[in-house]
């Protein structure tokens, strides 16, 4: 291995080790009370819907399994009613055909969504135009929602009822924040749905 490549290594490293750093310093009560959300969501047996595109598609779909499946293989507990909005193409293609790409993720919550449920909205930037459509469909019936973002925080900041604004605007080391983030909520709701507490 070349010195230079070691290096490049070692700064990603030390610098998703600094983003983690200022999370643990800044976020972690928006942290709690997101999962709070979550895990009073999932004790209603009300729905978990996830969205977001690209990568943040992926972390949707990645979360959703943890919640339907499981997370840890030492905790056993009933599924959790959890769907990312990201995975039926006929659904996406029709929508994106029918009504445009900015509503395939909105149709979708006006479908499935109701009063109880909890929209989880991902977005590194926080400005995704069908992100935000389909958390404005989402309070309109009833919906909590969640911004799980980066950067600014963007629109969904302030619009989503909790945020939790990873500090770091780029887009890798956000995304790495993410899926930590969402592991760490389905813990939180694991444990809020077994009454078992590890914390």
């Amino acid at each position: 291995m070349s010195a230079s490549l070691r290096d490049h290594i070692g700064a990603v490293v030390r610098e998703s080790i600094s983003v983690k750093q200022r999370l643990l310093e800044h976020c972690v009560d928006d942290i709690a009370r997101a999962g709070d959300m979550l895990a009073s969501c999932a004790r209603s047996n009300g729905l978990i819907m996830l969205c977001g595109n690209g990568g943040s598609a992926a972390d949707s779909q990645h979360i959703a399994a943890e919640l339907v499946v499981r997370l840890r293989s030492d905790v056993n507990r009933r599924a959790i009613k959890a769907l990312a909005l990201t995975t039926d193409s006929s659904v996406l293609t029709a929508g994106g055909n029918d009504y445009g790409y900015d509503r395939v993720f909105s149709r979708q919550v006006e479908a499935f969504g109701t009063t109880g449920d909890v929209l989880v909205a991902i977005t590194t930037s926080g400005t995704s135009k069908n992100v935000v459509a389909a958390v404005e469909e989402a309070h309109k019936r009833g919906v909590q929602t969640i911004g799980l973002l980066g950067g600014t925080g963007g629109v969904l900041r302030e619009l989503c009822t909790a945020s939790v604004v990873v500090p770091s605007s780029v887009t890798a080391r956000i995304q790495e924040c993410h899926i930590m983030i969402g592991h760490i909520w389905c813990e939180i709701i694991e444990e809020g749905i077994t009454e078992v507490r590890n914390y």
